[in-house]
């Protein structure tokens, strides 16, 4: 098992590489270690898997009702939807299958519901219903007053994003596949059959690359001569909500979409809370992930419409997101024979749901650029820790603790982390290398406070460790 984070980038030369670990250069990863023959290697710009806008969106599992219908999105969020949900369960991923409601606030959104219903049919989803205000307020009763009705989406599920993308990364790296860290690719060139990536540890060789750079996956492309695409980062901001506020909603509460998105929601999370949010700003910097005054209190006058009671309770976190925005509203996922390369952009909040699918589809195109898979094997399973508020944690089972005194202490006592959790952690097969890493493992210093209690206790277990 290799994962590097510093020092010299192997002088050999890998079949393929995977450029950016996001949640789906993790999954490709994944599905490249199928076979056995193949070396291959993930190489991500930052310290740690799922950096970027993999650890900042809404965390929802997608039906895939509302797609395009016919474009590839749709096929690959409907397909990718199960297969994460069957993994999931395999894994010990968090899900919650809440199902959502998209209300109606006015005359034209009640209009649009029965045309999302005839769109989720054309994507093969056939659970939608409309429902009046009656129905809707007893499902919803802290719904704010005036809604005239909603389309029930019970397909729709809430997934930790965190574990994941983890979950991915750590069952190719046990396959054989190299993940290097901190190696931000600065240029590209392709000569004699081979691409050579300079980055920040050297110079990387490989027969064949794959571009899953999110943000930067236009600017990837362009070096190697291609114009296809423009990605616009588009700012979502959120609002985290404590879990005292979870009892508010039963399900994932939608707005009508619209071109920008879907519009921000009320949703729960798997760890308990409830998120707000998220906002859709266009803008030009692709490093601009601080929250705002005025995006919050946007996002407060939109949460107070459609649940006012949850303007009174605790905040507990704010954070941003970007996606990656493109001219067109489908994924850019094109191959280039001529140049054993396919690019993989535009994937937008749904490339959670669809990893599985893109990763599978990938494979299938470096196969037309000429590479030979070879015969696939099935993957061990892994068992990742599962951070879900609904199922039980390790302090909670008493064998485990009595076999193991160190899940019994707990360190982070809002999230209920243990100091065995944090101490296997930091000793896995994709170690976290900062505090924010560990939190994404562990829930440590993700609650109400914080780390303002249990921070220095945490960094003392981390750097320990790192010692």
């Amino acid at each position: 098992m290799t994962v590097t984070a510093n020092g010299p980038l192997p002088s050999g030369s890998y079949d393929v590489t995977v450029v950016g670990a996001g949640v789906v250069g993790c999954a490709i990863a994944r599905e490249l270690a199928r076979r056995p023959r193949l070396r291959v290697a993930l190489v991500e710009a930052q310290d740690d898997v799922g950096q970027g806008t993999s650890k900042a969106n809404t965390a929802i599992l997608h039906t895939g009702f509302d797609a395009v219908p016919g474009s590839l999105e749709a096929r690959l969020v409907r397909e990718g939807s199960s297969q994460l949900a069957a993994y999931a369960a395999e894994s010990g991923i968090a899900v919650d299958p809440v199902g959502a409601l998209l209300v109606a606030w006015d005359e034209e959104q009640l209009a649009v519901l029965p045309h999302l219903a005839a769109k989720a049919v054309r994507n093969e989803y056939t659970d939608t219903r409309l429902i009046d205000p009656p129905e809707l307020y007893e499902r919803e009763p802290h719904l704010g007053p005036g809604a005239l009705g909603a389309l029930h989406v019970p397909g729709e599920s809430i997934i930790c994003p965190w574990t994941t993308t983890l979950a991915y990364a750590t069952q190719a790296v046990r396959h054989g596949v190299d993940l290097h860290l901190n190696s931000p690719v600065s240029d590209v060139s392709w000569r004699d059959g081979t691409h050579l990536l300079t980055t920040s540890r050297g110079t990387l060789r490989t027969r064949h690359l794959v571009n899953t750079a999110g943000l930067h996956a236009d600017t990837l492309d362009r070096h190697l001569g291609h114009h296809d695409f423009t990605i616009t980062p588009r700012r979502g901001q959120l609002i985290v909500f404590d879990r005292l506020a979870r009892d508010l909603i039963h399900h994932i509460l939608l707005p009508v979409p619209t071109a920008l998105g879907k519009g921000v929601l009320v949703a729960p999370t798997v760890y308990g809370n409830l998120l707000l949010g998220p906002t859709a700003e266009d803008l030009d910097d692709k490093r601009a992930t601080g929250s705002t005054a005025e995006g919050l209190a946007l996002l407060r006058e939109k949460g107070a419409r459609i649940l006012p009671a949850l303007l009174d309770e605790e905040v507990t976190a704010v954070y941003a997101g970007l996606r990656a925005a493109t001219e067109e509203d489908d994924y850019r996922i094109t191959a280039h024979p001529e140049q054993a390369y396919i690019t993989v952009g535009g994937i937008r909040s749904t490339g959670l749901t669809a990893s599985m699918a893109i990763a599978a589809h990938v494979t299938e195109l470096l196969a037309g650029t000429g590479l030979a898979l070879g015969p696939a094997r099935d993957l061990d399973p892994v068992r990742m820790p599962n951070l879900g508020e609904a199922h039980p944690r390790p302090h909670q089972n008493p064998q485990l603790v009595a076999a193991d005194p160190e899940y019994g202490t707990l360190v982070c006592h809002c999230e209920r982390v243990s100091r065995g959790e944090i101490r296997d952690a930091l000793a896995s097969t994709v170690p976290p290398r900062n505090l924010d890493g560990l939190r994404r493992r562990t829930r440590a210093r993700a609650g109400r406070c914080q780390g303002f209690y249990c921070g220095a206790a945490v960094r003392e277990l981390f750097e320990r460790a790192e010692a």
